[in-house]
C-alpha cells in the first residue's frame, strides 16, 4: 500500500535555528499535520481549506497582518522569519501531539501561541499548558479580542464565548489568504450551524458544545459562492437539511448562479422528492449522506434520527433520479456488528450503485456520551489521541476483536476501490458512465498522483476541467438537454471566460 514517509511523518522543526526577531501585530494561523490513511483518498485532505481558520482571519484589525498555513500541502515546516506575534493554531485529539510541538517552538522564540478547537474545548487541561491562551467556543467572537489583547500586552490565559449568537452578521471568510492552486476549490461554505441529531459518538455531543440551530440568510450565501468565482463550493454544514423550509429558500437564491455544489444532509431530506429536484435545479450534484449502519439496533443506540435501514434504498433511488450522486458514510463496530459487516455493507453500496464510500471505526471522542460509556464498561483500550482518527480501533468491540475491526476496515475500502466494484456501481444511464469512472479512477485509485498534485501545487489545475465538465453536464440536464457530455477543449474554453 502506498504511504510515503511525508504523508505520515510532519515536516521537521529546527530547534537549533536562531530566533529572528517578533514581528509586531503579525498573526499567523496554522493547521497542523496529520497523519493519512493509506486505506482512504489523500485527495480527501485537499478538498477545501479549513473554513474556521480563514474565518478568524477575517476578524483581524486591519492594522495587522495575517498569514495561514496548512502543514498538509506539503510546502514543509511553517514559516518563522520574520516571527509572528501572535500564533493561532487549531487543534484536533489526532493531530494534538504536532500542535503542541509547533506551539513550544514558537513560544521558546517569542511568539505568544493561542490553542483553539475541539480538542481545546473537551480537554482543556490538557491543552493549558502548551499555550499562552486558550480559545474556548466560537473563534470568530473571539479573535479579535485576543488580538486586542495581545497588542495591548495583557492576554488572558483563557477566552470563552458560546455558539448562541446570530452569526449572519459574521463577515465572509478571508478566502484569498488559502493558496487557491493547492485545493480543489476554496469555496467552502457555512450556511446554518448545529444539527437536529445529537449520536452519541459525534463531536456535536460533546459535553460542554451547546451550538442551537442557527441559519444565515440565503442570500448572503450566494453572494459569497459567486464573489469567490469557482463552479464548485462544499457546503461544510453538519446537516443542511436540517430545516427543509430553508433549505429550498436557499436553493432558490443559488439557481441563478448556475454553479455546483455538493452537502451534507441527513437521508430523511427525501421525504419531499420536490425538495430533492430544487436541490438539483440549484446546483446539487453529490450529497454525503451518514448512513451510518445497516442495522436499525445501531442506529436506535446510537440515538441518530433516521428513516428505517430497509428504506434507504427507496432513498438512494430519488437521489440518483435527479441527478445527485451519493456519498454514503459508515460506521463499523458498533454493538450489534458481527464479522459479517463488512460484506453486507459492500454488497449493498454495490447493489445501490453508491458513487462513493467512506468508512469509519466508532470512535470514542474525549467527553462524549460513547467515550464516558466505553470508559464507565472498559472497553477503552488506551488514550494515544493520534490513534483516535476513525482508522484504528481503540476499544474493544463487543462481537469481535479490535485486530478483527481493523482488518474488516481495511479490507472494504479495498474492495470499494477495486476495478470491479467502481465497474459495478457505474450509473445505468450510458452517457454519464465516462466522467464516473474519470472522478472514481482519480479520486479513489490515484494515491500516488495526489501525492504529486500536493506536493506540486497541481491539485485545482487538475480538477478544474474536471469539475467545469460536471458543471455544464448538470446545467445541461436540468434544463433538459439531457445529459450530454461537452468536449474537454470546450469546458476549457468556458474556464478561460470566466
Amino acid at each position: 500500500m502506498y504511504l510515503p514517509r511525508e504523508m505520515t511523518t510532519p515536516p521537521p522543526l529546527d530547534h537549533t535555528a536562531p530566533a529572528p526577531p517578533v514581528r509586531p501585530r503579525f498573526a499567523l494561523l496554522i493547521n497542523p499535520f496529520y497523519a493519512k490513511d493509506p486505506n482512504a483518498s489523500f485527495g480527501k485532505h485537499v478538498l477545501t481549506p479549513s473554513l474556521a481558520l480563514t474565518s478568524f482571519a477575517a476578524t483581524t484589525p486591519p492594522h495587522w497582518q495575517v498569514r495561514y498555513w496548512d502543514e498538509n500541502l506539503l510546502d514543509g515546516r511553517p514559516p518563522f522569519d520574520p516571527l509572528p506575534e501572535l500564533v493561532g493554531i487549531t487543534v484536533h485529539l489526532t493531530f494534538a501531539r504536532r500542535a503542541f510541538e509547533l506551539a513550544h517552538w514558537y513560544r521558546s522564540r517569542g511568539s505568544k501561541v493561542v490553542l483553539g478547537g475541539l480538542h481545546v474545548l473537551s480537554c482543556p487541561e490538557e491543552c493549558a499548558p502548551h499555550a499562552d491562551a486558550l480559545a474556548l467556543g466560537d473563534g470568530v467572537q473571539l479573535w479579535p479580542r485576543i488580538v486586542s489583547d495581545a497588542e495591548a500586552g495583557r492576554l488572558q490565559p483563557t477566552y470563552s464565548a458560546t455558539y448562541e449568537n446570530d452569526y449572519r452578521d459574521d463577515p465572509p471568510p478571508a478566502r484569498s489568504l488559502a493558496p487557491r492552486r493547492s485545493f480543489l476549490t476554496t469555496t467552502s461554505l457555512i450556511a446554518t450551524r448545529g444539527c437536529h441529531n445529537r449520536c452519541g459518538f459525534c463531536y456535536l455531543a460533546t459535553d460542554g458544545l451547546r451550538m442551537p440551530y442557527r441559519m444565515r440568510d440565503p442570500r448572503q450565501i450566494a453572494a459569497e459562492f459567486a464573489a469567490d468565482r469557482q463552479p464548485y463550493g462544499v457546503f461544510i454544514d453538519n446537516n443542511l437539511g436540517s430545516n427543509r423550509d430553508y433549505l429550498r429558500e436557499l436553493c432558490h437564491a443559488l439557481r441563478p448562479l448556475e454553479k455546483i455544489w455538493s452537502a451534507a444532509v441527513t437521508i430523511d431530506v427525501t421525504d419531499d422528492p420536490s425538495l430533492i429536484r430544487d436541490m438539483s435545479l440549484a446546483g446539487c450534484t453529490g450529497v454525503f449522506v451518514g448512513f451510518e449502519s445497516l442495522t436499525d439496533e445501531n442506529l436506535a443506540d446510537a440515538r441518530k434520527k433516521t428513516p428505517k435501514a430497509a428504506d434507504y434504498a427507496r432513498r438512494i433511488r430519488i437521489l440518483h433520479d435527479n441527478g445527485i450522486q451519493v456519498n454514503g458514510s459508515f460506521v463499523l463496530g458498533f454493538d450489534h456488528d458481527r464479522p459479517d459487516v463488512f460484506g453486507r455493507t459492500a454488497a449493498w453500496i454495490e447493489e445501490n450503485r453508491l458513487e462513493c464510500a467512506t468508512f469509519h471505526i466508532l470512535t470514542p471522542y474525549p467527553a462524549t456520551p460513547l467515550f464516558h460509556r466505553m470508559e464507565a464498561e472498559g472497553r477503552l483500550l488506551h488514550r494515544d489521541w493520534s490513534l483516535y482518527d476513525t482508522s484504528h480501533a481503540v476499544f474493544q468491540p463487543r462481537h469481535m476483536s479490535p485486530e478483527e475491526l481493523e482488518a474488516g476496515y481495511q479490507w472494504i475500502y479495498r474492495r470499494l476501490f477495486s476495478h470491479a466494484s467502481i465497474w459495478r456501481r457505474r450509473p445505468e444511464d450510458w452517457r454519464a458512465v465516462a466522467p464516473y469512472l474519470a472522478m472514481s479512477y482519480l479520486y479513489k485509485r490515484s494515491n500516488r498522483l495526489w501525492r504529486l498534485l500536493i506536493k506540486h501545487h497541481l491539485v485545482h489545475a487538475v480538477w478544474t476541467p474536471l469539475v467545469e465538465l460536471t458543471r455544464i453536464r448538470h446545467a445541461r440536464s436540468v434544463r433538459g438537454e439531457g445529459p450530454r457530455m461537452p468536449t474537454p477543449a470546450a469546458a476549457l474554453r468556458v474556464l478561460q471566460n470566466r
